[in-house]
């Protein structure tokens, strides 16, 4: 952990100028780099004490250390956008949950990097509910965050699901299609049915909107003169707080990371079937969650892989010695011999980088590949 140096200057730049109307896109590197923060625990600034850290650490370590890894990682990565997957803010302990939402994305809004968010289960225990808490969140700049979906005539459960299009290079056959989509969710806090205990799940609704959602974008994407049909539907993403019960198929022998919670998987109760409809979907090609911060790992169940990030914030609970991290994921083009030189997506790779001196990079892998068709 490094020590904190003028960290405070950050949280009064939470208005920039705001972003134009825009179109994500890949850059012209044929590279969309996404930084995921998960689990941040924001509350009061550096009168906010850490937890799980190293005793000499303790006397200088606050929320301000949460901030200045924030800073550190957008500078040294530079991603395209920042996706922070719940528990942004913490509970009661977060005295006003407008500031400490301001203070907790600073970086990100100074950044002028587009950015979005989803919830976790502790985001609404402070000032403001779930809906309070998304609301304030789309004011603020550079953020595409969204309520729920503007163009949803169905009621949706939960604040927060909306999908993203990222858009091939400019100048490319590609350049006016989305080749890859993320779906962000509201995976809820907990149960609201007194005969089923713990967390809450992505529900029949949600699940509604994300099957419509990626059968449009499929037949969007193939019916543009740039697709083939062995090119297949552009891939997807999902992010979302807290991880499906398929997580806990995975075992040490297949991963990459570490599942180092005491309790395993802290899913819901009971199964909601969205790794059912993601898989009968066929474009999700991983899943990134956070809420168990000490597990670290991303494997395959059914050809989807299912990630971790590791717990981020420092007045989160974690491991003393451990260090918080965040993971990157980067989707790479395919390089072609047309019009501006790049064509669908072709790969997409993942690592994880810790708050330590050097912000090094660990464990990364390869998630997702096309398929290549055989020539003769």
């Amino acid at each position: 952990m490094v020590t904190v140096v003028a960290v405070v200057v950050l949280l009064s730049l939470c208005f920039v100028p705001i972003l134009g109307e825009q179109k994500l896109r890949f850059g012209r590197n044929g590279e969309f780099k996404i930084l995921q923060v998960a689990d941040m625990h924001f509350a009061n600034g550096k009168t906010t004490p850490c937890e799980n850290v190293l005793p000499s650490q303790v006397a200088t370590c606050s929320d301000l250390n949460t901030t200045a890894f924030l800073s550190r990682i957008i500078s040294a990565e530079k991603p395209n956008l920042i996706v922070f997957t719940g528990d942004n803010i913490y509970g009661s302990d977060a005295t006003d949950a407008a500031k400490s939402l301001n203070a907790a994305f600073a970086p990100a809004i100074a950044s002028n990097i587009p950015w979005v968010v989803v919830l976790g289960n502790h985001d609404q225990e402070s000032t403001l509910s779930r809906e309070g808490i998304m609301k304030h969140i789309v004011t603020l700049n550079n953020t595409l965050s969204q309520v729920n979906p503007s163009n949803q005539t169905r009621i949706i459960d939960g604040f927060g699901n909306y999908n993203l299009e990222i858009g091939g290079v400019k100048g490319s056959g590609f350049e006016n299609k989305s080749v890859l989509n993320l779906y962000l969710l509201d995976s809820g806090d907990y149960s609201t049915v007194p005969s089923i205990p713990g967390y809450g799940w992505i529900k029949p609704s949600q699940q509604m909107w994300f099957q419509s959602t990626s059968a449009k974008l499929q037949e969007e994407y193939m019916s543009k003169a740039a697709a083939t049909a062995e090119d297949g539907p552009a891939p997807g993403l999902a992010y979302f707080h807290i991880p499906l019960p398929e997580y806990a198929i995975l075992e040490s022998t297949n991963l990459t990371g570490v599942k180092l919670e005491p309790a395993g998987i802290s899913s819901a109760s009971v199964n909601s079937g969205f790794f059912t409809t993601m898989k009968a979907a066929g474009d999700v090609k991983a899943v990134f969650t956070g809420h168990d911060h000490l597990n670290d790992f991303c494997g395959k169940v059914m050809d989807i892989q299912l990630c971790y990030s590791g717990g981020f914030g420092y007045h989160a609970y974690g491991k003393a010695g451990w260090d918080r991290r965040a993971r990157v994921v980067v989707a790479t083009l395919e390089r072609t011999q047309n019009q501006g030189g790049w064509g669908n997506v072709d790969s997409i790779k993942t690592w994880k980088r810790l708050d330590d001196g050097n912000l090094t990079a660990i464990d990364a892998q390869l998630l997702w590949t096309k398929k290549r068709i055989p020539t003769a």
